[in-house]
């Protein structure tokens, strides 16, 4: 299914359709769709035509200004499309050549009946109507322009052979743009005419009163108690479009653990009663991970203009992946911008603003958009024209105490205070948001109040007040004309804050001049030189690579050519990917000027898929890497490394036999552990541990020094100390674990997460579930595991019973213990859907009460 804007030309004086969506069926049809606006419900949909593909099929495509002139062919009736030049167009018509390809092979006639009811249906409630096919498609004689350039016309076309020769005839013509979409060179110009109107998009680019209203309220599990006009419609006139984030919208176990709420509708209905009474609006996209929500709204005039409309999440909880705290976010085009709105809720506490910044830099690398066209790589956030960041950031106030604080509050001295925010800091250092941009703070902290109230909180913990909750940009063209919070607002501890952003957008005339004055200029240098690049250096070596310790290497390129050069790294022989899963290339294919240069960032990040092998020495960090020029020749890169083994990814049982720490065992021994079976003896006669060592000292530490934390396995360690924890237990040195209680208890999850084989071995794991509600089948089945995989089990399970027995310190509860272990220790072999996890819970939980043993 295809979104492709193009011009639908049926008489001399062409109907012109402003955006029309493509559906190309399995069945070998195109079914066209057209929409005055962007489609928002299905009323706004109606299906114009249905053009079978068949061996009366044809397609010749020609040139006319900037778009691609495609005549599609079916029996007597033909139809012109002219589309714009780009990806889109690129992958449809090679959809319509594969999908015509494949039906030439039929020998015998397709009668095409399943038309017929389309031609019968009729308007009404849930149906769509067409009119006949001659209503819509006229024969080009009747509509011929002057002006195309390289445009064929042919009709009667019976035989394969003849369609071969048109296809020759019409694709090696030089001047011919559709050359440019059947051949992979097409990337190559594309990315060139996209470069030089970057360059020059002064040029064509002025200011319109194109407004955002963003805002974010962090309403700490509370339902709405109050209207929202006073933050949502607070500006004299209605914005344009509305992206709306929230952050705790349930505080629920519920929300947590299965991203299930009912006050998902109870605030999103909130928001529509509130916007602004002057306009109406429509709601394209709602996106939610737990208790980040973000809405995105548009006036309904402008809806047309929005496409490309993608959302994502990504969670940063324990783990990297729990979704108490991480980032929703949308993407979008508005005209010819590509925006992206981000909502996130960063790590929380005064003294973890590392944490925060770790936060900050894993919802940038992780949070990816899949693109139309599959053949293009994900785009990531900063990959946009138009970034907006809206959320509860968490930075707080530092090295003032609470009285200090609010004095110079009292005074309205924000600039001062200001000095002393967290975020502010970290910008200034770089450390986070590079490129962003947030407007002055004339207003007071947003966090924390007594809820329903104005005060400052009067809790016991007496939080010191905080700009939390934060709203930057980063774009071109970008203006700012309020920046406040809403104090009128109670619900919550915290205050909602709003931001009326005013953007550029492109000036379609002086666009459209630009656009063609630069291919002029590319159609004069095209195939004039072979393109070549010079490497900097041609061989890495990684030295000393840890388990889930990035490394990168920058390989850089210099264009040494006449011309602009198209790269990619490719796949070699009998190879699924171009690279072995370790290693990555970043970009790993893209476009550099003539006299231009490219760093390419070679990194190697050894996870739990990847470890295992690499421990054992079964693979090891080698690859070569080939890096082709579009049009040019091939360039070998050697990559080479030593890994240190780990007790990450390493198996129970070879934990077992490993008295010393893992880097201090020779090679050969270790690969000897790994491949041994259950049943067979070990390369030396000593008694294997009930536990693996390491286990045992984060289990201890955790006993001795964390039993009464509060927020224990639920709230993230710092990334920086996971690497002390992890280099102590596999070297021995020093002799007692590093770092935070909090670090500490995520080791122990990550631990048990890169097990080879889970402690309830996936042998074990469809009879777990289909005896989960009977406890002492549950307990059958453990003792029955193989001796370390018990051992390791009922270590784990009397431990998670003492941290209980202490939950009105750490918050601790069955559900909350049982959601985070259950599917650590019981993994499915395949991916798990939710009844599967559910069951899972129950299993363990009849080992987490206090009668189990």
């Amino acid at each position: 299914y295809y979104r492709c804007p193009f011009i639908l030309s049926t008489s001399a004086s062409a109907l012109y359709f402003k955006s029309v969506n493509v559906c190309l069926a399995i069945f070998c049809r195109i079914f066209i769709y057209t929409h005055r606006r962007m489609a928002i419900t299905a009323d706004d949909v109606s299906l114009e035509d249905i053009i079978p593909i068949s061996l009366d099929f044809v397609v010749v495509e020609g040139e006319l200004l900037s778009y691609v002139v495609s005549h599609l062919s079916f029996q007597e009736e033909e139809l012109e499309l002219r589309l714009p030049f780009g990806s889109h167009s690129r992958l449809f018509l090679s959809e319509v050549n594969r999908a015509w390809s494949g039906r030439s092979d039929l020998r015998d006639t397709c009668m095409f009946e399943w038309l017929n009811k389309y031609h019968k249906a009729t308007r009404g409630q849930g149906v769509v109507r067409i009119a006949p096919l001659s209503a819509t498609i006229t024969k080009l004689s009747q509509h011929r322009k002057t002006g195309l350039s390289s445009c064929f016309f042919y009709q009667g076309i019976s035989s394969r052979e003849d369609r071969d020769d048109l296809v020759r005839s019409s694709s090696h013509t030089p001047s011919n743009k559709a050359q440019i979409l059947a051949m992979p060179q097409f990337g190559l110009r594309d990315n060139l005419i996209k470069c030089e109107l970057l360059k020059n998009e002064d040029l064509y680019t002025y200011l319109e009163d194109f407004s955002f209203f963003l805002g974010t309220y962090n309403v700490n599990g509370q339902t709405p108690k109050e209207s929202l006009h006073p933050w949502l419609s607070c500006t004299p006139y209605p914005p344009d479009m509305y992206c709306v984030g929230f952050q705790e919208l349930d505080l629920s176990k519920e929300a947590f653990f299965f991203n299930d709420t009912p006050k998902e509708l109870e605030w999103t209905k909130a928001v529509s009663e509130a916007l602004h009474p002057d306009a109406k609006y429509a709601l394209v996209k709602l996106v939610r991970l737990v208790g980040i929500m973000l809405i995105f709204y548009v006036k309904k005039e402008h809806a047309e203009f929005i496409s490309d409309v993608e959302a994502e999440t990504v969670g940063t909880g324990i783990m990297g992946r729990m979704g108490n705290k991480g980032a929703v976010a949308i993407r979008f085009r508005f005209h010819n911008s590509d925006i992206c709105v981000v909502n996130s809720h960063l790590a929380a506490h005064i003294e973890e603003y590392e944490r925060r910044n770790q936060d900050y830099k894993d919802i940038c690398g992780r949070l990816q958009f899949r693109q139309l066209d599959a053949t293009q790589p994900p785009l990531t956030i900063m990959k946009h024209d138009v970034i907006f960041w809206i959320g509860d950031l968490n930075y707080r106030i530092s090295e003032l105490d609470v009285d200090n604080v609010k004095e110079l509050i009292s005074k309205k001295d924000f600039e001062t205070l200001h000095n002393y925010d967290q975020l502010k800091r970290q910008i200034d250092e770089d450390a986070v948001f590079v490129g962003f941009v947030e407007g002055d703070i004339d207003f007071q902290p947003t966090y924390k109040y007594d809820t329903g109230s104005d005060k400052w909180d009067t809790s016991e913990k007496c939080r010191v007040p905080a700009w939390c909750d934060r709203i930057l940009w980063r774009g071109k063209n970008i203006k700012q004309h309020h920046y406040q919070s809403h104090m009128a607002l109670k619900t919550s501890d915290h205050k909602p804050v709003s931001s009326l952003l005013v953007t550029g957008r492109v000036n379609s005339e002086a666009y459209k001049k630009t656009f063609e004055e630069i291919v002029r200029n590319i159609d004069k240098m095209e195939n004039e030189c072979i393109p070549s690049v010079t490497l900097a250096k041609r061989e890495f070596h990684f030295k000393d690579v840890k388990y889930m310790q990035h490394q990168a290497e920058t390989l850089s390129l210099f264009n040494d050519g006449q011309v602009p050069c198209q790269f990619e790294f490719i796949q070699k022989p009998n190879e699924l990917t171009y690279c072995k899963p370790w290693l990555t290339a970043n970009p790993p294919k893209g476009f550099i000027a003539q006299g231009g240069s490219v760093e390419i960032e070679l990194e190697v990040f050894v996870n739990r898929s990847t470890a295992p092998d690499l421990n054992s020495g079964k693979e090891q960090i080698e690859d070569i890497l080939v890096l082709h020029l579009e049009r040019g020749k091939d360039y070998f890169i050697s990559v080479t490394g030593n890994y240190l083994p780990s007790c990450y990814g390493t198996s129970i049982r070879a934990l077992c036999h490993m008295r010393e720490p893992i880097q201090d065992m020779p090679q050969e021994t270790l690969r000897e552990l790994v491949s041994m079976s259950a049943n067979e003896n070990t390369v030396n006669t000593e008694k294997p541990l009930d536990i693996p060592k390491e286990l045992w000292m984060m289990v201890d530490h955790l006993f001795r020094n964390a039993i009464k934390q509060e927020d224990i396995f639920q709230q993230p360690g710092l990334r920086s100390e996971f690497a002390d924890i992890r280099d102590c237990l596999d070297t021995g040195m020093p002799d007692s674990l590093p770092g935070s209680n909090h670090s500490v208890a995520e080791a122990l999850l990550l631990f048990l997460d890169a097990l080879p084989e889970p402690v309830v071995p996936f042998s074990f794991y469809q009879q777990c579930l289909e005896i989960c509600s009977n406890a002492s089948q549950c307990e059958k089945v453990i003792s029955m595991l193989p001796q370390c995989h018990q051992n390791v089990f009922n270590y784990l399970a009397a431990f998670l019973r003492e941290l209980l027995k202490n939950s009105s310190s750490n918050r601790l509860d069955v559900n909350i213990l049982a959601t985070i272990f259950a599917s650590l220790l019981l993994k499915s072999p395949t991916k798990q859907d939710l009844a599967e996890k559910r069951k899972t819970q129950e299993f363990f939980q009849h080992f987490l009460t206090q009668g189990s043993t």
